[in-house]
Protein backbone atom coordinates (compact mmCIF):
# COMPACT_ATOMS: atom_id res chain seq x y z
CA UNK A 1 0.00 0.00 0.00
CA UNK A 2 1.66 2.93 -1.50
CA UNK A 3 -1.29 5.84 0.42
CA UNK A 4 -4.43 5.62 2.00
CA UNK A 5 -7.39 5.98 0.03
CA UNK A 6 -10.21 8.46 1.56
CA UNK A 7 -12.97 6.98 -1.14
CA UNK A 8 -14.22 3.71 -2.34
CA UNK A 9 -14.68 2.78 -5.97
CA UNK A 10 -18.97 2.15 -4.79
CA UNK A 11 -19.38 5.66 -4.49
CA UNK A 12 -18.62 6.44 -7.77
CA UNK A 13 -21.71 4.88 -9.10
CA UNK A 14 -23.82 7.25 -6.72
CA UNK A 15 -25.54 10.19 -8.39
CA UNK A 16 -24.46 13.11 -5.71
CA UNK A 17 -28.16 15.51 -5.30
CA UNK A 18 -28.08 19.47 -4.41
CA UNK A 19 -29.89 20.34 -1.48
CA UNK A 20 -30.86 23.46 -0.71
CA UNK A 21 -29.16 25.18 2.52
CA UNK A 22 -32.59 24.71 4.49
CA UNK A 23 -32.82 21.14 4.02
CA UNK A 24 -29.06 20.60 4.08
CA UNK A 25 -28.76 22.68 7.51
CA UNK A 26 -31.82 20.59 9.16
CA UNK A 27 -30.58 17.39 7.71
CA UNK A 28 -26.82 18.09 9.16
CA UNK A 29 -28.50 18.81 12.41
CA UNK A 30 -30.68 15.67 12.93
CA UNK A 31 -26.77 13.82 12.23
CA UNK A 32 -25.41 15.94 15.21
CA UNK A 33 -28.23 15.53 17.47
CA UNK A 34 -28.10 12.24 17.14
CA UNK A 35 -25.65 11.97 20.20
CA UNK A 36 -22.43 10.69 20.53
CA UNK A 37 -20.39 12.07 23.02
CA UNK A 38 -16.58 13.25 22.05
CA UNK A 39 -15.96 11.61 18.95
CA UNK A 40 -12.35 12.99 19.05
CA UNK A 41 -8.67 11.38 20.76
CA UNK A 42 -5.29 11.63 19.87
CA UNK A 43 -4.73 8.39 18.41
CA UNK A 44 -6.85 5.42 17.55
CA UNK A 45 -4.85 2.09 16.59
CA UNK A 46 -7.00 0.74 14.16
CA UNK A 47 -7.07 4.14 11.94
CA UNK A 48 -4.59 4.15 9.25
CA UNK A 49 -4.60 7.92 9.33
CA UNK A 50 -3.26 7.84 12.82
CA UNK A 51 -0.92 5.12 11.85
CA UNK A 52 0.46 7.36 8.91
CA UNK A 53 0.36 10.32 11.18
CA UNK A 54 2.40 8.63 14.13
CA UNK A 55 4.92 7.49 11.58
CA UNK A 56 3.57 3.63 11.97
CA UNK A 57 2.75 3.28 8.21
CA UNK A 58 5.74 1.77 6.19
CA UNK A 59 4.73 2.41 2.74
CA UNK A 60 3.00 6.06 2.64
CA UNK A 61 4.81 8.69 1.55
CA UNK A 62 4.49 11.84 3.98
CA UNK A 63 5.34 14.81 1.74
CA UNK A 64 5.05 17.41 4.28
CA UNK A 65 4.36 17.63 8.46
CA UNK A 66 4.37 19.37 11.70
CA UNK A 67 3.71 18.92 14.72
CA UNK A 68 -0.44 19.12 14.05
CA UNK A 69 -0.73 18.25 10.59
CA UNK A 70 0.47 15.82 8.08
CA UNK A 71 0.73 15.80 4.40
CA UNK A 72 0.66 12.73 1.73
CA UNK A 73 -1.04 12.40 -1.65
CA UNK A 74 -4.30 9.85 -2.22
CA UNK A 75 -3.86 6.86 -3.42
CA UNK A 76 -6.78 7.18 -6.05
CA UNK A 77 -6.34 11.11 -7.28
CA UNK A 78 -8.96 12.47 -9.22
CA UNK A 79 -6.60 15.57 -10.56
CA UNK A 80 -2.80 15.96 -11.24
CA UNK A 81 -2.61 16.77 -7.80
CA UNK A 82 -4.40 14.99 -5.25
CA UNK A 83 -3.31 15.28 -1.32
CA UNK A 84 -4.59 15.02 1.71
CA UNK A 85 -3.99 16.83 5.04
CA UNK A 86 -4.84 15.63 8.05
CA UNK A 87 -4.58 16.02 11.94
CA UNK A 88 -2.31 14.01 13.97
CA UNK A 89 -5.54 14.14 16.53
CA UNK A 90 -7.98 11.59 15.80
CA UNK A 91 -11.41 13.98 14.41
CA UNK A 92 -13.88 11.38 12.82
CA UNK A 93 -15.42 13.96 9.86
CA UNK A 94 -16.23 17.24 9.99
CA UNK A 95 -19.69 16.41 11.96
CA UNK A 96 -17.29 16.23 14.84
CA UNK A 97 -16.06 20.21 14.20
CA UNK A 98 -17.00 22.96 16.52
CA UNK A 99 -16.22 26.73 16.34
CA UNK A 100 -13.18 26.39 18.27
CA UNK A 101 -12.04 23.82 15.07
CA UNK A 102 -12.11 27.05 12.93
CA UNK A 103 -7.58 27.62 13.16
CA UNK A 104 -7.49 23.73 12.40
CA UNK A 105 -9.27 23.94 9.19
CA UNK A 106 -7.61 27.54 8.12
CA UNK A 107 -3.98 25.63 9.66
CA UNK A 108 -4.81 22.36 6.67
CA UNK A 109 -5.73 24.88 3.75
CA UNK A 110 -3.00 26.71 4.43
CA UNK A 111 -0.70 23.56 4.13
CA UNK A 112 -2.39 22.20 1.32
CA UNK A 113 -2.14 25.77 -0.51
CA UNK A 114 2.05 25.52 0.89
CA UNK A 115 2.42 22.03 -0.67
CA UNK A 116 0.58 22.70 -3.96
CA UNK A 117 3.40 25.55 -4.62
CA UNK A 118 6.33 23.38 -3.92
CA UNK A 119 4.94 21.03 -6.51
CA UNK A 120 4.89 23.70 -8.55
CA UNK A 121 0.97 24.58 -8.84
CA UNK A 122 1.14 28.68 -9.37
CA UNK A 123 -2.38 29.44 -10.21
CA UNK A 124 -4.19 29.03 -6.53
CA UNK A 125 -7.20 30.38 -8.35
CA UNK A 126 -7.80 26.70 -10.06
CA UNK A 127 -7.79 24.45 -6.83
CA UNK A 128 -10.29 22.97 -4.16
CA UNK A 129 -10.37 22.45 -1.26
CA UNK A 130 -12.62 20.99 0.62
CA UNK A 131 -13.81 17.83 3.20
CA UNK A 132 -16.85 15.07 2.03
CA UNK A 133 -19.35 14.38 4.40
CA UNK A 134 -20.67 11.56 6.15
CA UNK A 135 -21.47 8.89 4.82
CA UNK A 136 -19.61 9.67 2.07
CA UNK A 137 -16.09 9.32 3.87
CA UNK A 138 -14.42 5.80 3.86
CA UNK A 139 -11.85 6.49 6.35
CA UNK A 140 -13.43 7.97 9.67
CA UNK A 141 -10.42 10.11 10.35
CA UNK A 142 -10.77 14.10 9.51
CA UNK A 143 -9.02 15.32 6.06
CA UNK A 144 -9.17 17.78 3.47
CA UNK A 145 -8.82 17.09 -0.02
CA UNK A 146 -6.47 18.90 -1.93
CA UNK A 147 -6.50 19.23 -5.60
CA UNK A 148 -5.44 21.01 -8.60
CA UNK A 149 -5.57 22.06 -11.58
CA UNK A 150 -9.73 21.93 -10.33
CA UNK A 151 -10.35 22.39 -13.80
CA UNK A 152 -8.46 19.23 -14.96
CA UNK A 153 -10.40 17.09 -11.88
CA UNK A 154 -11.28 13.45 -13.63
CA UNK A 155 -15.00 13.60 -15.08
CA UNK A 156 -15.27 10.09 -13.77
CA UNK A 157 -14.49 11.75 -10.41
CA UNK A 158 -16.04 15.06 -10.56
CA UNK A 159 -18.79 13.98 -8.80
CA UNK A 160 -17.35 13.32 -5.82
CA UNK A 161 -15.98 16.97 -5.16
CA UNK A 162 -19.30 19.23 -6.45
CA UNK A 163 -19.40 21.99 -3.64
CA UNK A 164 -23.30 22.53 -2.96
CA UNK A 165 -24.06 18.64 -3.17
CA UNK A 166 -24.68 16.73 0.25
CA UNK A 167 -21.48 15.30 -0.28
CA UNK A 168 -18.68 17.80 -0.43
CA UNK A 169 -18.28 21.18 1.47
CA UNK A 170 -15.47 23.97 0.80
CA UNK A 171 -12.75 24.76 3.44
CA UNK A 172 -13.68 27.91 3.18
CA UNK A 173 -17.81 27.46 3.87
CA UNK A 174 -17.20 25.18 6.65
CA UNK A 175 -14.96 27.87 8.32
CA UNK A 176 -17.80 30.33 7.67
CA UNK A 177 -20.37 28.22 9.12
CA UNK A 178 -18.07 27.11 12.47
CA UNK A 179 -17.09 30.64 13.04
CA UNK A 180 -20.95 31.51 13.18
CA UNK A 181 -21.49 28.64 16.10
CA UNK A 182 -21.80 29.46 19.56
CA UNK A 183 -22.15 27.79 22.96
CA UNK A 184 -25.49 27.95 24.30
CA UNK A 185 -25.86 29.24 27.54
CA UNK A 186 -21.97 29.72 28.21
CA UNK A 187 -22.10 25.61 28.38
CA UNK A 188 -18.92 24.50 26.83
CA UNK A 189 -19.65 23.02 22.91
CA UNK A 190 -19.93 19.58 22.57
CA UNK A 191 -18.01 17.78 19.54
CA UNK A 192 -20.96 17.65 16.72
CA UNK A 193 -23.73 19.21 18.51
CA UNK A 194 -24.15 22.13 16.53
CA UNK A 195 -22.73 22.19 13.00
CA UNK A 196 -25.16 23.35 10.22
CA UNK A 197 -24.98 24.87 6.72
CA UNK A 198 -25.81 28.16 6.21
CA UNK A 199 -28.31 29.41 3.23
CA UNK A 200 -25.26 30.56 1.03
CA UNK A 201 -22.07 29.92 -0.06
CA UNK A 202 -21.98 26.22 -0.86
CA UNK A 203 -20.24 26.64 -4.25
Amino acid sequence: MSNARADTDEEQTTTPTTETGNQASRTLQRTMEGGKSDPSSDITEDCIFCLIASGQDKYTEVIHKDNELVCFRDICPAAPHHYLIIPRQHILSCFSLHYKHVGLIERMADMGKAVLCDQGITDLNDIRLGFHRPPYTSVDHLHLHVLAPASQISQYMVHKFLPGTDRFVKEDHLRKVLSNIAPRNSVKCTLGKYLWFLDSGHS
